[in-house]
């Protein structure tokens, strides 16, 4: 079969990423890439051996040779180049949030099953092989009935008043931060392990630098050390860090905390599930290792290795046991699933297979946002709106 012909949008930290992921599917070839001018396009281009550099990305949504578009560009552009993608009528996998506000989500969702299109939400961390061990230890029953589900994402590359990033701007980056940012991912990831969805949330907010500097040149690219003390003072809205208490729909109690100003936590995501017979953790930053906890037998520590684990998990390893994968590999994980429904002719209800998030999750965790939000003006519980989803 014919590989898919694949457009990026955006150059940033992102875009690369899943230009190296498509690569390395195997089942595609990127052919062309958008950048916010056709000298950024460009670079990128030439780097990666990509035939087509584009400075607008309509020059890409008129390209017949490309099936497949992945929207790797800021939150506030999600919106209006998600919808002319999908008037376009091509694939399309965007980054998150699908948009800033349930208006505009629903709205793509809409679009979206109007267009027939396959679409998909880069929650890539339910694609790593230990979480979908996890997942299915919960579906056998491994864990009993779940009780609680408790975890935190923590960052500290927004640690210092000189840190900026246009994600600190709401016009950019959304009313929301640092829960829209990374916490959304703690959510999804969770619902996606303990099959429940959470129901309703209390929220407790903290902007901890409400002043920030500024560079003189812009704002820096996501992850790039501070280095302009001297920067313009700009006052600061969106959290820095957040407390949620939630609710699930099959029973479970949770928390999460969230945090962009944790120093040494690079990417600290922390999954942990009680259940009536056991319990499991899994952290990102160790991503190979599964923790098993028991009351009446040793605790166990199963390692990512294709002769030890579900077959779920096994068709997310792609090496031998103690040949770890990270990050990059649950990128591909997520690409290659997206790109085997495009290929199959999966549409709908029909994708719900392949494990990726679609706009029908995208808009549902926008709702959840939607709740925070809530929850922190009100100081009071919230349940999530799920009419017209």
């Amino acid at each position: 079969m014919a590989k898919l012909r694949v457009g990026i949008i955006g150059t940033g930290f992102v875009g690369p990423a899943h230009i190296e992921a498509a690569l390395r599917t195997g089942l595609a070839d990127v052919v062309a890439v958008v950048g916010s001018s056709e000298e950024k396009a460009r670079a990128v281009a030439d780097r990666y051996g990509i035939p087509r550099a584009y400075g607008d990305y309509h020059q890409l949504l008129a390209d017949a040779d490309v099936d497949v578009v992945h929207n790797c560009t800021p939150n506030h552009l999600h919106f209006p180049m998600n919808r002319d993608v999908l008037r376009a009528g091509k694939h399309l996998l965007s980054e998150k949030p699908l948009g800033i506000s349930s208006a505009e989500t629903g709205q793509l969702l809409q679009l979206a099953r109007e267009a027939g299109v396959v679409h998909g939400v880069c929650f890539n961390y339910r694609h790593y092989a230990m979480v979908q061990e996890l997942r299915q230890r919960v579906l056998r029953g491994d864990l009993g009935e779940v009780r609680i589900i408790r975890g935190h994402y923590l960052q500290d590359w927004l640690l210092w008043e000189t840190d900026y990033n246009w994600r600190v701007d709401p016009a950019l980056g959304g009313p929301l931060r640092a829960v829209a940012d990374i916490g959304s991912h703690w959510l999804d990831t969770v619902q996606f392990i303990s099959g429940q969805r959470v129901t309703r949330v209390f929220a407790d907010l903290a902007t901890l630098l409400p002043v920030r500097r500024r560079p003189a040149a812009g704002s820096r690219e996501t992850f790039t050390s501070a280095a302009d003390a001297a920067g313009e003072p700009v006052r600061v809205e969106s959290e820095d860090a957040a407390t949620l208490l939630l609710r699930f729909d099959g029973g479970a109690i949770g928390s999460v905390t969230v945090s962009q100003v944790s120093a040494g936590r690079k990417n600290r995501l922390v999954v942990a599930l009680d259940g009536s017979r056991a319990a499991a953790e899994w952290s990102q930053e160790e991503s190979e290792r599964l923790w098993l906890g028991y009351r009446d037998k040793p605790n166990e520590v199963l390692l990512a290795d294709p002769a030890l684990v579900s077959d779920a998990a096994r068709s997310a390893l792609h090496y031998p046991g103690g040949h770890n994968q990270g990050w990059p590999d649950g990128l591909k994980n997520l690409l290659m699933a997206f790109y085997s429904a495009v290929r199959d002719g999966a549409r709908g209800d029909a994708v719900r297979p392949y494990g990726f998030a679609t706009f029908d999750d995208g808009h549902r965790m926008q709702r959840i946002l939607d709740a925070v939000r809530l929850s922190h003006e009100r100081a009071a519980w919230v349940a999530i709106d799920d009419d017209n989803l």
